[in-house]
């Protein structure tokens, strides 16, 4: 790993994991709905924008809704889900985050984030881990989502690093695209048989190497 100067992390699902704080926002808001939500439903709605996810939910209710409506819905899940959030802290981190980032800082690589979450920070106030990213782009800052390269490139345009110099650390197949796209090196943490296109696969950050 010598040949790189930057590390581009990804979020959810790889240095923490906010997947059960939509789920209970998501919970709240169909059954104030007359909706029945459970984790099956929550399957569902994996991989889904904010208002595709929405949709899937009223499509069940018993009334209509106006684009209003949905518009007061969608802000009302997110303000519930900024509070749950808000919960969280350091041990809300997924194994091995910490000493993957420490290394990486230790060996003199520039640290960037790319979450398509706009709660990104808030989510790293709440972990206590702000402090060690140079520089944090999030889904308020980009036109177009995973798995477009902008979110990778913006991030190596900001720590002044040349795209093919940053190897990228996703857990998802739109992210792992995302930066091949940007033409960097991938390391996926998960399935290998799911994560095909990253260079290397990891279980998760315990086994995260710079050697």
């Amino acid at each position: 790993m010598k040949e790189f100067k930057a590390v581009i992390f990804d979020l959810d699902g790889v240095i923490t994991d906010t997947a059960r704080y939509h789920y209970l926002a998501w919970k709240r808001l169909a059954e104030a709905q007359g909706v029945h939500f459970d984790e099956a439903f929550n399957e569902h709605l994996k991989g889904i924008d904010r208002m595709g996810s929405l949709d899937l939910i009223l499509a069940s209710s018993p009334r209509g809704y106006t684009a209003e409506e949905k518009l007061a819905l969608a802000t009302e899940k997110n303000e519930h889900y900024k509070e749950l959030i808000a919960t969280m802290s350091p041990a809300d981190l997924l194994p091995g985050a910490i000493e993957a980032l420490d290394a990486c800082r230790a060996a003199g690589l520039k640290i960037g984030l790319a979450s398509v979450s706009r709660n990104a920070f808030t989510v790293l106030d709440s972990l206590g881990i702000t402090g060690k990213f140079d520089y944090v782009v999030d889904a308020g800052t980009i036109a177009r989502g995973k798995p477009d390269p902008e979110i990778f490139l913006k991030a190596a345009r900001e720590l002044g690093v040349a795209p093919p110099e940053c190897f990228g650390v996703e857990d998802a197949v739109a992210g792992v695209a995302s930066i091949k796209a940007a033409e960097m090196y991938a390391i996926g943490v998960g399935d290998p048989r799911v994560l095909a296109e990253a260079d290397i696969v990891i279980p998760d950050l315990t086994a995260f190497s710079l050697a």
